[in-house]
């Protein structure tokens, strides 16, 4: 029995994982990457000698998966939890207070805005439960045009924007509401009446637990496990060509014959690949966009004048290059334990890839920059690294959940063939993983089901 993983991120490993505990030892397992190393956009680099994250460097806390995942593989102790301090956003040439009781930004009323966007748009957000809502229940519509509309552009563009820009590398102009916002557009779908019952509707009821949880010495340890367990053979710098119908199993080039599939790759990749096997499919992965990041992080001086945050967001429109700073040494106590300060400086957004282009020196001198301007304190990096993530993110675009459901649809019916990864139910490190436990389940139990006549 031989299965094919194209694509070594944590999605892949992990459907390589679980396909190893439920089919056993003589499964031939093998896991093709196009890159020359298994992770994908989940990579811990060496600043100072020590491990630190330069791409997802986080995950939602109240999800199970990744806990789970880490008790399973005997390295519990390395999960950590955020100091809890609260980030700002720079908005207007000013840092404020990051609004609390918000969804994705959007507020719960207006006080919460208070200092952040002027009188007028306070006053609008405090009479929007009078105005009457149109909203289609079949329907989407982009963030932007629905919390312009209602709370005006200083909210979109000063508290969800910063937001999503975090998650998707994108803005409230690129990311529709369905795909990203679910709980919102269930609400609505409900009939509440305004945005604010909505949001009150959506919000998650108030929890002591931690939104966020980190391992102690990056994603290398979970990946490095993930392949240890897996016992696959790994083939990298190679990508995946041609897929095939045989006539038992899957053709898949550079490998061969091969029993099943799982793709767990860039929604481009998937469409690509899908050509010939799933046309209707190819073409709505094709639709897919992506956007590019950079990370710099920079390592400071212990006694560097940062503020007691856990980062600084940065709003649309704003004059500087970087769209946030994640204060590393504040936001997570173990980082804050080593010699120098730690801060991850982040570039590019959807339809803004400019930086990509940057030089490495570029980059170091805006972030550090930005830094400077946004802190008022003295930046003068003892070490800076850059890391690239071209096409990183997928867009969750208006539409997305349907395009997303023509695609399962359209591949429902290909005996062998799953799907898994960041474009489909989740960008976040959890919905990856459940995506390659899903398609592991999947692929098993359509290898032990009794053949078709």
């Amino acid at each position: 029995m031989r299965i094919a993983i194209v694509g070594g991120g944590i999605s892949g490993l992990v459907a390589a994982y679980r396909l190893r505990t439920r089919l056993g030892a003589d499964a031939d397992i093998v896991v093709l990457d196009r890159a020359e190393r298994l992770g994908g956009i989940l990579y811990t680099g060496d600043v100072g000698g020590e491990p630190l994250d330069l791409g997802a460097e986080a995950f939602v806390g109240r999800r199970p998966e990744v806990p789970a995942l880490l008790g399973e593989l005997g390295l519990t102790d390395q999960l950590v939890t955020p100091a809890g301090r609260r980030p700002l956003v720079w908005a207007g040439g000013a840092a404020h207070p990051l609004p609390p009781r918000t969804l994705m930004g959007i507020p719960s009323d207006a006080e919460t805005m208070r200092g952040l966007v002027d009188d007028d748009t306070l006053d609008r957000i405090a009479a929007e439960p009078d105005r009457a809502l149109t909203w289609y229940p079949d329907g989407d519509q982009d963030v932007y045009s629905l919390v312009a509309d209602r709370f005006g552009a200083q909210v979109a563009e000063r508290s969800v924007d910063p937001l999503l820009g975090g998650v998707y590398a994108g803005s409230s102009r690129s990311i529709g509401v369905r795909a990203a916002l679910p709980g919102l557009a269930a609400a609505l779908d409900a009939g509440a009446p305004s945005l604010t019952h909505a949001v009150a509707a959506a919000l998650p009821p108030p929890s002591d637990a931690p939104v966020f949880g980190g391992i102690r010495d990056g994603y290398r340890v979970l990946l490095d496990a993930l392949a240890d367990a897996a016992a696959a053979r790994f083939v990298t710098a190679t990508p995946a060509t041609r897929l095939a119908r045989a006539s038992r199993g899957w053709v898949l080039d550079p490998l061969g014959l091969v029993d099943a599939v799982v793709l767990a790759t860039p929604a481009p990749v998937t469409a690509r690949l899908l050509r010939y096997v799933a046309p209707k499919a190819a073409d709505a992965a094709a639709g897919i966009e992506l956007s590019s990041s950079v990370v710099v992080a920079l390592s400071l001086p212990q006694d560097t004048a940062l503020p007691d945050n856990s980062g600084i967001l940065v709003a649309t429109g704003e004059s500087l290059r970087a769209k946030a700073f994640t204060l590393s040494s504040r936001k997570w106590p173990h980082l804050a334990e080593r010699e120098t300060a730690l801060v991850r400086a982040s570039f590019g957004k959807f339809g803004d890839e400019a930086a990509l282009s940057w030089s490495d020196a570029d980059l170091i001198a805006a972030a550090t920059e930005d830094l400077a301007t946004v802190t008022g304190a003295v930046i003068d990096p003892v070490e800076a690294i850059v890391q690239r993530w071209p096409g990183g993110l997928a867009q969750y675009a208006v539409g997305h959940v349907d395009r997303i459901a023509e695609i399962e649809s359209a591949t429902a019916e290909l005996d062998g063939i799953e799907l898994a990864g960041a474009y489909l139910h989740g960008v976040g490190v959890p919905a990856c993983v459940a995506s390659g436990e899903t398609a592991a389940r999947r692929i098993a139990e359509s290898l032990s089901a009794p053949a078709k006549s």
